[in-house]
């Protein structure tokens, strides 16, 4: 009786343990920037995540708690392995103690400083807004190194609901991001590069134009002798003297201009 007791106490412990649920796994911790002595980010070896800042996310005729279901639903969606999502008031936190960072820069090359500061390689740009069952939404990403825009996307909805505006625009940023490239491109290389095909061409053109001219010029030269001859000939004839002699300073005038010609 003893033993059946403690058999059935013994299943109970294990069915209520594994009853139990498990808690949620812990999201890894931030990424650790170091500073360098060029202002460019450095994280430890081992930490391969993109890091993306939100830094706007704008709402006008919808509920302000859209923002921030926003900012959840896009870190949630988003592999943590991958990416490293940091929320606007932590972004703007850490922008505090900046000099050369104001809350009005959202493009151009004052985004090197929250690169600088956070790391993050791209920021998002996110606006939400509606009136009535019409909703829209634009997302953008923007490069930290260049400012420039990477990607954008927008969409509106003249009937709907503001969760599905809502689904709509984490569903948008998400795929942006997943698009954009491990390595981003070096733009100031492919406008190097486009300068210096810009500037061959130019050398090809010119080259060209040189060549056309000199051999216009040396026929023109070679025509005016043939026809200076003919006019020298024609003069020592003695019933065309005068016609030969204006037709040897034709020639002589075209072979002097073709000479001056090729001399440039």
């Amino acid at each position: 009786m003893r033993v059946a007791c403690a058999v059935a106490t013994l299943l109970s412990i294990a069915s209520t343990a594994a009853a139990k649920p498990k808690p949620p796994p812990s999201p890894p911790p931030p990424p650790t920037i170091v500073s360098t002595d060029n202002d460019e980010p450095a994280r430890l070896p081992n930490d391969r995540r993109r890091i993306v800042g939100i830094l706007d996310v704008r709402v006008d005729g919808v509920p302000k708690e859209i923002a921030e279901q926003f900012e959840a639903g896009l870190e949630e969606q988003l592999d943590s392995n991958a990416y490293w999502i940091a929320a606007r008031s932590r972004v703007h936190k850490m922008m505090e103690s900046s000099t050369k960072w104001s809350e009005g820069c959202l493009v151009g090359s004052c985004l090197a400083e929250v690169r600088t500061q956070t790391g993050a390689d791209l920021v998002l740009l996110a606006a939400l807004n509606g009136s009535g069952t019409s909703f829209g939404y634009v997302v953008t990403l923007v490069r930290t190194d260049t400012g420039r825009m990477v990607a954008q996307e927008s969409a509106r909805c003249d009937v709907c609901t503001v969760n599905e505006a809502l689904n709509g625009a984490t569903s948008t940023a998400v795929k942006l991001l997943i698009a954009v490239p491990e390595k981003l491109p070096d733009e100031e290389a492919a406008h190097r590069h486009a300068l210096d095909l810009a500037a061959d061409k130019g050398k090809q053109d010119t080259a060209a134009a040189h060549h056309h001219h000199r051999k216009t010029a040396t026929l023109v030269t070679l025509a005016g002798i043939a026809i200076a001859a003919i006019g020298a000939t024609l003069y020592y004839t003695q019933d065309h003297a005068d016609y030969g002699l204006v037709t040897a300073a034709g020639g002589v005038g075209l072979t002097v201009g073709g000479g001056i010609a090729l001399t440039f």
